[in-house]
């Protein structure tokens, strides 16, 4: 997570997000910066994880991690939106690669939009609001 300016935050009216990451610490810091915006927040570290919490919970929007163990965040994309429960769920893809190439596959693999790791405050505010509304 990169720098932000003063004025970025956005009203969230408590959208139901999932982060999905392995890596614990960045899930959770994530995580915690949407709580403070407002939204209601979910993680998991794995795709199997992530499907499971989709019993309890249904996300307007879920951050995905491309570099999952087991199943790759391509591979969980494509379960979530087989999934009914996740038929009008946004899905952002969140990578340390930021080529041309990766976001096109993103794009192409069910995802609505490519994040690049560290992703700016700022950035991903615009994002969700411009996705959430």
């Amino acid at each position: 997570m990169t720098g932000t300016s003063n004025d970025s935050a956005a009203p969230s009216g408590g959208a139901r997000l999932l982060v999905v990451d392995d890596n614990a610490d960045a899930a959770d810091t994530l995580a915690d910066l949407l709580r403070v915006l407002g939204y209601d927040v979910r993680c998991a570290g794995d795709g199997t994880s992530a499907m499971a919490a989709l019993d309890g919970f249904r996300p307007q929007l879920a951050l995905l991690d491309i570099g999952l163990p087991g199943e790759d965040g391509y591979a969980v994309a494509a379960r979530m939106r087989d999934d009914p429960r996740m038929a009008d769920a946004k899905l952002v893809a969140l990578s340390g690669y930021g080529a041309d190439a990766k976001r096109s596959k993103s794009l192409g693999a069910h995802f609505d939009a490519h994040l690049v790791k560290p992703v700016s405050v700022d950035e991903l505010i615009a994002l969700l609001e411009k996705m959430l509304g």
